[in-house]
């Protein structure tokens, strides 16, 4: 029988409350019959009695309420309904917890989960990739799952780490990304990147709901074109495995990174600024990024397909850039 992705998340917390019991749930509406706006947190608080507890509707307030439960010495997992709200906490998220430790010596170990990315119909509200937005802060790990083994692994490693931990799951992976077992047989430290298909005439960088576009992209090149690029699941952008970015553009000679987020000053100008600056003389062509449309993201469902990379795109990027 397989299991999802939100499958996994759920096992993940699930796990942790049965493991320690400084963990608890904190969030809009998971607790009760509803069980969160995506039932990732369904039964738990029948379960687990006085650890899944419903937030007001106010991210600023969730945030504070988990900084301090944080102090106190707990391990809040806190839920955002979406990720494009969590933008009402970025201060207590980047100026509160992430520099607690620099100001004091005294870590904030929390972490919080964010539904993010695009689903059909989402529109600009419900829809947007924030990763470099919490990624811009000192102190702050930026973890994006891709695989069901990994939105397991990943979730339960988050509440190890001392510092606090922005974990973005996509809400389009959820019910589509399926796997046999919710772990993954030797799983990689978080800040390690993945690759997920070796190849020889192109890189593609790619991370979160991105990751399985590329790897059909690559499909479809290898199919038609005869051309096999290696595929680099980041798994998490802060930390930012750069050594296994420069090893794979040492292998393949060029680059080219997706991301679902908007174009300026996000993940895809990161990486290729950083292998600009640490690999230039590896490149045998310029490095390429592609991202979604400079735009709100639309609500009709085939505009939100048009305004994303997909794996014809990135295919067809690909292509361009194995031919200079």
């Amino acid at each position: 029988m397989s299991v999802t992705y939100i499958d996994a998340i759920h096992r993940a917390m699930e796990d942790l409350l049965a493991e320690d019991e400084l963990v608890f749930l904190y969030g809009e509406d998971i607790a009760g019959s509803f069980g969160g706006a995506f039932k990732a947190t369904k039964g738990l608080a029948e379960k687990y009695p006085g650890r899944v507890m419903n937030a007001p509707i106010s991210e600023d307030a969730i945030l504070g309420v988990g900084i301090g439960a944080a102090l106190g010495g707990m391990h809040p997992i806190l839920e955002m309904q979406f990720a494009d709200f969590g933008t009402l906490a970025l201060n207590q998220m980047g100026n509160n917890a992430g520099a607690h430790y620099f100001r004091t010596g005294v870590p904030v170990n929390l972490t919080l989960r964010m539904p993010c990315g695009g689903t059909p119909g989402g529109g600009p509200f419900h829809s947007q990739s924030v990763e470099a937005l919490f990624a811009h802060y000192p102190g702050l790990h930026v973890l994006t799952p891709a695989t069901v083994g990994d939105a397991y692994d990943m979730l339960k490693q988050a509440v190890q780490i001392p510092d606090p931990v922005v974990f973005m799951e996509h809400k389009y992976l959820y019910r589509r990304v399926k796997a046999e077992s919710f772990t993954n047989p030797d799983p990689l430290p978080v800040g390690r990147a993945r690759i997920a298909r070796e190849g020889e005439h192109a890189t593609i960088i790619a991370f979160s709901a991105m990751v399985p576009e590329a790897l059909e992209a690559a499909q479809l090149l290898a199919e038609q074109s005869g051309y096999e690029p290696e595929v680099v699941d980041l798994r998490s952008v802060k930390p930012l495995d750069t050594d296994t970015i420069l090893a794979s553009v040492a292998r393949t000679g060029r680059l080219l990174v997706v991301s679902e987020d908007f174009p300026w000053g996000g993940v895809a100008a990161e990486v290729v600024a950083r292998v600009a600056a640490e690999g230039l003389h590896l490149l045998d062509a310029p490095p390429l990024r592609l991202t979604s449309k400079e735009s709100p993201i639309p609500y009709h469902p085939e505009l939100w397909k048009a305004h994303r990379p997909s794996a014809a795109t990135i295919a067809q990027a690909t292509r361009y850039l194995i031919s200079l």
